[in-house]
C-alpha cells in the first residue's frame, strides 16, 4: 500500500541519516583517541596549568555527552 511504500521510504531516510551521525562521532572518537593517545600534544616537559584547565573543559564536556548517552547524572531516570 501507498502508506506502507511511504513509511518505508521515511525509514530508509531516517536509516540513512542515523549511519551517517554514527559516522561522523565515529570519525571524532577516533581523532580524539589520536590526541589522547599523543598526550594531546604536550609533552611532559611542557604541561603547565593551562593544561590541565584544558583538559578539564574537555573532560566536562565529554561527561555531559557520556551521561546523556547513558542516562547518568543528570540525564537519570
Amino acid at each position: 500500500t501507498n502508506s506502507m511504500t511511504a513509511r518505508t521510504r521515511t525509514n530508509d531516510k531516517a536509516l540513512a541519516t542515523f549511519k551517517a551521525r554514527k559516522a561522523e562521532i565515529d570519525t571524532m572518537l577516533a581523532r580524539l583517541q589520536a590526541l589522547s593517545d599523543d598526550h594531546f600534544n604536550a609533552g611532559p616537559d611542557d604541561i603547565h596549568w593551562g593544561h590541565v584547565g584544558d583538559l578539564a573543559d574537555v573532560a566536562t564536556k565529554l561527561r555531559e555527552i557520556t551521561d546523556s548517552a547513558f542516562g547518568e547524572g543528570e540525564y537519570a531516570g
